[in-house]
């Protein structure tokens, strides 16, 4: 092999290397933080985030509810929605 090939995928100098961010890590960063929540209904659920499982089951607070048409007008104190209906996470910056 030449020189050029096996130094491809390592850092050049000066550079970090790239560290791996898991999808479960950003989550639990997230715990206590506003998050979004977009589901595969078209539903969509922004509150705080309290606790999730490693089947993205989770427990918010303070959400509030919007569809197509809008935000529904009422907060709900706790919610608990199913990992497996879930389409995006965003979490607030």
């Amino acid at each position: 092999m030449s020189e050029a090939n096996t130094s491809s995928n390592q850092p050049a100098a000066g550079e970090s290397p790239l560290s791996t961010i898991l999808p479960l890590e950003i989550i639990d960063k997230s715990i206590g933080h506003k998050i979004q929540v977009l589901m595969t209904n078209d539903k969509e659920f922004k509150g705080t985030l309290i606790g999730f499982d490693d089947y993205v089951n989770m427990v918010l607070e303070n959400v509030e509810e919007f569809d197509n048409e809008g935000p529904k007008g009422k907060v709900i104190k706790k919610m608990l929605l199913n990992g497996s209906q879930v389409a995006m996470l965003i979490p607030s910056l």
